[in-house]
């Protein structure tokens, strides 16, 4: 009998939701074969089967989050399969820190003091993950208030969650600031007093759950605006030289390597230079510790059909334009059909976003904690610009730097910006 597990998604990470079985049990699988699929902080994918036999027994049920390591279902190796009973066994429920017992645990003589067993009972059981330390630390929670729900009365990142949505219903809200000339204005009144929704026979509107990557996508921007003192700057970039180049070698490129010639790969080019000449854009914050890393990985957000994901270029420094875009288009293709492996998704140390590909010029994009800044790629346009005092058409592009302010001062973040600007306006180097 081999037992199936959730599997240790990287360092970070120390729980996954099990989102959909691909096999029933009771259904032959082979080694290696997609066994379930799975959602966490940094990836979704498929798990495949440890082993060929069986599968005897479900153990955690669809939509469930469970811990690495936890046991999610066993297979059979002999071949001879489960009874149904085995087959329909519940899930097995951790064992929970037992419940406090404020009034019967001994009487207190100061009635008017909150009970001391339900502070008692709160404190941190178990190691701590990275993941729960850090969001203790970006909401400035106090460990000792959050219930543990994990094996042993572990503190998981739910527990944390939970906590954090009732702190504003624990503090009153502010009242409505009173204007006695001028009225308040109507959008935010009607924001503030929306009608409950219709019954279901008779709503406009459809009500439909946010996916996991949804909410963790939720979860992590968020997360970013609260940790991050976001600024950005924006650098108009004539793209002439390389538009011209890319205009000359693409069919070739095409031909050659069988897939398109884009822009992007000239700017992760350009972005590496930028970093290897101000190295403090490639770092990271981890409380008040700055983390100088000595390896470029470039993260590149590659938009999904519910969500985005960036996937990251290993050492991105050390390849040339076609390695770049071969890369780029190999992590995107495997993250839109949900292929990329979990080590593919995290030990970035910067990003780019291309949101010129959907025909946007400028926007401001949003930091991919903890890296301290992020790159946007506006799309590449022909547009007059004066030259020596007269009207030349040229191909323009915006590149938007969005950087900590906590580490990145704005002369810093403009000389990086205008470092890539430089090496893409001067840009020499053949991709062929």
């Amino acid at each position: 009998m081999t037992d199936v597990v959730m599997p240790q998604m990287g360092e970070s990470i120390v729980e996954g939701t099990l989102t959909k079985w691909l096999k029933k049990p009771g259904d032959r699988v082979e080694r290696d074969e997609p066994l379930f699929e799975i959602s966490t902080d940094k990836v979704d994918t498929e798990i495949p089967s440890p082993a060929a036999g069986t599968l005897s027994e479900v153990m955690v049920e669809e939509g469930a989050t469970v811990g690495i390591n936890t046991v999610v279902a066993r297979i059979d190796e002999s071949g001879d399969g489960a009874k149904p009973a085995a087959a329909a066994a519940p899930p097995p429920v951790p064992a929970a820190a037992p419940e406090p017992q404020p009034e019967a645990a001994q009487p207190t003589p100061e009635p008017a003091l909150p009970p001391p067993p339900v502070e008692e009972q709160a404190e941190p059981a178990g190691p701590l993950s990275p993941l729960v330390r850090k969001m203790a630390r970006e909401y400035s929670i106090d460990l000792s208030k959050v219930k543990g729900s994990g094996a042993g009365g572990r503190i998981t990142k739910q527990d944390l969650e939970a906590y954090i949505a009732t702190q504003p219903q624990q503090a009153p809200a502010p009242p409505p600031p009173v204007r006695t000339a001028v009225p308040p204005p109507t959008p935010p009144a009607a924001a503030s007093q929306l009608p409950p929704l219709p019954p279901a026979g008779q709503a406009k509107a459809r009500v439909e759950p946010m996916s996991t990557m949804r909410i963790r996508i939720a979860e992590h921007m968020l997360a970013s605006r609260r940790t991050s003192a976001h600024v950005t700057t924006v650098h108009k970039v004539d793209m002439t030289k390389v538009a011209r180049m890319r205009e000359r070698h693409k069919a070739d490129f095409q031909s050659r390597y069988g897939m398109s010639l884009t822009y992007l790969p000239f700017v992760v080019r350009a972005t590496v230079v930028g970093l290897r000449t101000y190295p403090l854009l490639n770092a990271s914050i981890e409380g008040n510790n700055i983390i100088h890393h000595n390896e470029i990985h470039i993260g590149i957000a590659v938009a999904l059909e519910n969500g985005l994901i960036v996937p990251v270029i290993r050492q991105a420094d050390e390849k040339n334009v076609l390695g770049l875009q071969r890369s780029i288009v190999d992590l995107a293709t495997r993250a839109r059909s949900r292929q990329l492996k979990p080590d593919e998704v995290q030990g970035g140390t910067f990003s780019i976003t291309n949101f010129g590909s959907f025909g946007s010029v400028i926007a401001t994009p949003i930091i991919n904690q903890p890296q301290v800044a992020i790159l946007g790629v506006g799309a590449v346009e022909k547009m007059p610009v004066v030259i020596d005092d007269a009207i030349a058409i040229r191909s323009v592009m915006y590149l938007s730097l969005s950087f900590d302010h906590r580490l990145i001062d704005g002369a810093l973040g403009d000389q990086f910006t205008a470092k890539v600007k430089e090496v893409l306006e001067g840009w020499s180097e053949e991709v062929l």
